[in-house]
């Protein structure tokens, strides 16, 4: 993956995904300075890691043939201070109402979730509160 990040001043910048020529512009949040006009970098971090999640949950979903299509998450990222970084990220995922999960079904999901490379790529003392919704 290659990516190209340019300040485009007041606080704002655009990364740009060199393959597919995708654009995430980004703002520093209302608390430090900024417009909060756009995810913040930390509110990409927090949404990356659901994000990924997700992911490999579907992989998984499509190995073992288990629908979680429709598949949602609430993404809470909380700030900490001294020095200032992202103390906790709390993740709710909601399962369609319409799919019923058995034990094995759900197991596999949770694995695949809690072992994908973003959250193994975090800092251990980085707070992940994860919820599984099943209905």
């Amino acid at each position: 993956m290659l990516s190209k990040v340019t300040y485009l001043g007041e606080l704002r910048t655009a990364a740009t995904h060199l393959r597919s020529g995708t654009i995430i512009e980004t703002d520093a949040p209302i608390d430090n300075q900024g417009r909060g006009e756009r995810f913040s970098p930390s509110d990409m971090v927090a949404t990356a890691l659901a994000s990924c999640m997700l992911t490999i949950m579907g992989i998984a979903a499509r190995t073992h043939e288990i629908d979680i299509t429709g598949t949602n998450c609430d993404v809470e990222k909380i700030m900490a201070a001294d020095p200032r970084r992202i103390g906790e990220v709390k993740i709710n995922f909601n399962f369609p109402s319409e799919h019923v999960y058995d034990d094995k079904q759900k197991k596999i999901l949770e694995h695949a979730a809690m072992t994908c490379p973003v959250i193994e790529s975090l800092h251990p003392d980085l707070k992940k509160t994860v919820s599984f919704l099943w209905n």
